[in-house]
């Protein structure tokens, strides 16, 4: 099991995971804790997101479109050349492609299936 600390519109959830679990298993409800005083001071998640991947690599795959997150074709570490699939954006009731720009190795996902986002948005980044 693995416990997170998630922060949501300032209030913070710490949230239990269970690793392997099927479809449909029960989930445990994430209680909410008190917040820190500093939270609602620190900037949206939003901002911080691009400043932390440009650190895991060196080149950015990012929303062409605002829309939501369908499918993550890669993983990190997999190999991809220019033009390949990383991830399949839903907008407008249209799955839309967003590739890889070089060729490179994918260092880090940054969204998860279901995620909204918005045009510009950093969804991964490779090496």
């Amino acid at each position: 099991m693995k416990t997170y600390t998630i922060t949501v519109n300032g209030n913070v959830y710490n949230v239990t995971v269970e690793e392997g679990t099927t479809a449909g298993a029960p989930v445990q409800a994430a209680a909410p804790v008190a917040a820190p005083k500093a939270a609602p001071a620190a900037p949206a998640p939003k901002a911080a997101a691009p400043a932390a991947a440009g650190t895991a690599g060196g080149v950015e795959v990012t929303a062409s479109v605002p829309g939501k997150i369908f499918k993550i074709e890669a993983k990190v570490g997999t190999t991809v050349k220019s033009g390949d699939t990383v991830v399949v954006l839903e907008a407008m009731k249209m799955e839309i492609p967003v590739v890889a720009p070089q060729d490179g190795t994918i260092a880090s996902i940054n969204v998860a299936a279901g995620d909204a986002v918005e045009s510009g948005d950093v969804l991964a980044t490779m090496n």
